[in-house]
């Protein structure tokens, strides 16, 4: 078992800030069932400022009224830190009704989000980076770039169920004009994710190329952080009892204690504590 604790208080003297932010390192090495005893804080519901802006882009992307469509319950156990930039937002699977929610600044994190549309309903989609007011061809931050966009290659042959990453992607500007809407427009869009066809080297990456990959594997060794932003950072190597994709909530047993938690997979072999 490798533990740490890391704390950027560690230079004060015990009493005063550093003295909380040990009580706060403690007080999560029991919730992690690393301590002798055992507690559970409350759940806390998905904040209702995310969902309000999460629906603005649904209904503006997907030519929706507000009455036509709900988001899927959230485990009550997520809970979801303030960006301090805004959020990112796409929909970076064929199936347009996942929407990915992105944290880019600190702490960085992303969330997947159900559209349910009521029924009897079908979305009117708006191709994807149009800007649906001006109509203008724009990359992730809203910019445009002097008639050109962004799009992702791959830089070799990549066979169905191969897995993307950052050394086998590229990033290119293709002319704007005549460009399909759902190209994929950022490297961290096709990270991690898995080829479910055949693609050729240099030819622009779609949504419908890929989908999410199983970056854990059941019975593999996890790397677990929590507290992360919180004034601590604990690591523990954990053990994942079930396969788990990026966003997803999956099931981890302390080795040691054999006590159970739950994890959100942050990326291969590594995810984030509740």
């Amino acid at each position: 078992m490798q533990l740490l604790c890391h704390s950027p208080l560690s230079t004060l003297p015990i009493s005063g800030a550093r003295a909380v932010a040990v009580r706060r390192c403690l007080a999560a090495l029991v919730l992690a069932g690393f301590g002798l005893c055992s507690a559970q804080t409350p759940a806390a519901a998905p904040p209702d400022k995310l969902l309000t802006e999460v629906g603005q882009w649904v209904q503006q992307t997907q030519k929706l009224e507000a009455s036509q469509f709900s988001f899927a319950p959230l485990d009550s156990r997520v809970q979801l830190q303030t960006c301090d930039r805004p959020l990112v937002m796409d929909t970076p699977f064929a199936a347009r009704e996942t929407v990915r929610v992105r944290c880019l600044g600190n702490p960085t994190w992303q969330l997947y989000l159900r559209v349910v549309l009521k029924p009897g309903v079908a979305p009117g989609l708006v191709p994807q980076g149009v800007t649906p007011s001006t109509g203008a061809l724009a990359s992730e931050n809203g910019a445009t770039v002097g008639g050109t966009r962004k799009v992702v290659v791959a830089t070799q042959v990549m066979r169905t169920g191969s897995i993307a990453n950052r050394e086998l992607l590229r990033e290119v500007e293709v002319s704007a004009q005549g460009s399909e809407a759902q190209l994929i427009v950022s490297l961290s869009e096709a990270e991690n994710s898995e080829f479910v066809r055949e693609v050729q080297p240099g030819v622009p990456l779609h949504t419908y190329d890929l989908r999410r990959a199983v970056v854990i594997k059941q019975g593999q060794v996890v790397t677990l952080t929590v507290g992360q932003g919180n004034g601590f950072n604990i690591t523990a190597r954990v053990e994942a009892l079930q396969d788990g994709k990026i966003g997803e909530q999956i099931r981890l047993k302390n080795p040691e204690s054999g006590r159970l938690l739950t994890g959100i997979v942050t990326g291969p072999n590594t995810a984030r504590g509740l």
